[in-house]
Parts: structure tokens; C-alpha cells; sequence
């Protein structure tokens, strides 16, 4: 299969690049930068420069390639703008081909518990947006496209992701202890990146029409214990208060206590997760920074 691959040098992007290489498809990426296009070029992707705002272009590639799979976001306010233009590209183009798209969402929409595929969606502020969209992904399948939404979990991978960008590099006080968002009791549910492009490679070739998946492995530490796996230290935690405070939507996010297995991704598509646990991961690199 021909794949036409947005968000290819990002942390999920780029174990898709991957997966989907393993399988023998050819893909075709997203290039904003000339250091974008080299990282993609190395990795065996064919590159396509242009950006998420360029409708006309994400349109003619939906309609040149077997496949498209969606997994850049600019991360800031202007997300839900860029998935709306990218939306009104790329469906319209894949209407009546029975092509596949993939779209990337995420677990935070579900809100807080034990949740899955059928828990009515809670999100925070700061995903709210994606839920219409989510919609509308799963929607297009009635016009003849062979849409699947994924909304992965805490995605991690050595050295990356928000476990470390918020815990292992976040506040200290004055004795050295990690200020931990919260009190540290809530729990988040967690993904191996690699574990994760291959379930986006099944989802590709066999997920049904307007189908989703949450992509998580099952692993659901409290943040107290990743904290304390990032930093070797010891952890305190803080008000709610004090994390909005100083995270704003965001820490309101972290704020959210989330478990999930990810059966339905096992069950319908045979996916196996593999990959170390976040807690793993994480004190196999604070052993390796104080050595």
C-alpha cells in the first residue's frame, strides 16, 4: 500500500514510519522543514514538503496515495483548526474509495475512571475540541471511507514524552523532591510509542469503517510512582490549585485519574503490546543519568 503520512518526525509519527515500513508499504510524508525532510528521507519515507494548512495539497495527496494516516498536530491553540482544514481536504478527496484514513485523537477525551471504547466522553478543556471531529472522522465512513479514529494514551519512549518533559525535568523543592502535578494518586494510562505505530498499522489494514480504539497497553501506574521512576527522588505532591496554576489546561489534563486496557485494539485487530512499561522505561534512564 501506497501511505501518505502526516506528522512523521513526531514521537507517534515516527514509530508509524516504522511500523508501516516493517510491512512492506510504501509512504510518503509530510515535510514542513528541510531538517523534517532530511529525518524522513533517513528513515525511508519519500517526502512531500508543504504544511497542515495546505488543503489543496493534502487533498491531491489523499487522492494519489492507497492511504492516509493523520498524525500531526501543532500542539497549541491553532490544533483544531489545523484538523479542520486537514478534515475538509483529505475526507471530501476519499469519499467512495474505500480507502482507509486514520485519525489520531487521544484517551484524555474519555475523562476520569476506568474507561474504554463505550465511556461516554468527559474531556478536559483542553481536548474538548477534538471530540466533533473524532466524530466526524467516524461519520465519513457512511460516504464511502474507511475512517478509524486512535486516541493513544500517555505515549512514551526513551527520553521523550510527557513523563519526562513534566516530571523528570519538572520543579524541585528547596530539599530536591519533584513537585508532582496533583497529589500524585491519579492514575494515567500509558503506551510503548513502538507498540503503538504497529497498532496503527493494523488499524490501516484491517480496522472497520468508522471504527476506534483507545491505543494503551493496560499499564496504569500513579503519577507518584512515575515521578519517582523519572527523577530517582523522592516526589511531593501539590494542590490542584497550584497545577493550574502553573500548567494551566494542561495541568488540568494531568489532573485526570485514567485507567484502560485496550482489549477492543487486542480483540479486533491482534494487537500484542510488547514494549517496556512507562515505570520500566523510566528507571532504566534515571540509572542510566546518575552513572
Amino acid at each position: 500500500m501506497h501511505v501518505f503520512l502526516t506528522g512523521g518526525t513526531g514521537l507517534i509519527g515516527s514509530a508509524v514510519l516504522t511500523a508501516l515500513l516493517t510491512d512492506g508499504h510504501t509512504v510518503t510524508a509530510l515535510a514542513r522543514s528541510d531538517a523534517a525532510a532530511a529525518r524522513l528521507t533517513a528513515a525511508g519515507a519519500a517526502v512531500r514538503r508543504g504544511d497542515l494548512t495546505d488543503g489543496r495539497l493534502l487533498a491531491a495527496a489523499a487522492s494519489a496515495t492507497d492511504g492516509f494516516v493523520h498524525t500531526a498536530s501543532p500542539g497549541d491553540a491553532s490544533s483544531a483548526a489545523a484538523d479542520t482544514t486537514l478534515l475538509d481536504a483529505v475526507l471530501p478527496a476519499l469519499a467512495g474509495t474505500g480507502k482507509p484514513y486514520v485519525h489520531t485523537s487521544g484517551a484524555w477525551v474519555l475523562g476520569d475512571g476506568v474507561v474504554d471504547e463505550t465511556t461516554y466522553l468527559a474531556p478536559p478543556e483542553l481536548t474538548a475540541w477534538r471530540v466533533p471531529l473524532d466524530a466526524r472522522v467516524r461519520e465519513a465512513a457512511a460516504t464511502g471511507v474507511r475512517s478509524v479514529v486512535l486516541a493513544p494514551g500517555i505515549v512514551h519512549a526513551p527520553g521523550a514524552g510527557i513523563a519526562t518533559a513534566v516530571l523528570r525535568d519538572g520543579p524541585r523543592t528547596a530539599e530536591g523532591a519533584l513537585v508532582l502535578p496533583g497529589s500524585g494518586d491519579q492514575h494515567w494510562t500509558t503506551v510503548h510509542a513502538p507498540d503503538l505505530g504497529r497498532l496503527y498499522a493494523l488499524a490501516l489494514a484491517h480496522a472497520p469503517a468508522g471504527s476506534w480504539y483507545l491505543g494503551v497497553s493496560g499499564h496504569n501506574p500513579t503519577v507518584r510512582e512515575i515521578g519517582a521512576a523519572a527523577s530517582g527522588a523522592d516526589v511531593v505532591g501539590s494542590t490542584p490549585e497550584e497545577t493550574l496554576g502553573r500548567l494551566g489546561l494542561f495541568g488540568a489534563a494531568l489532573l485526570l485519574d485514567q485507567q484502560a486496557t485496550g482489549s477492543r485494539a487486542r480483540t479486533e485487530l491482534g494487537w500484542a503490546p510488547t514494549g517496556p512499561t512507562l515505570l520500566d522505561e523510566l528507571r532504566d534512564g534515571a540509572a542510566a543519568l546518575s552513572r
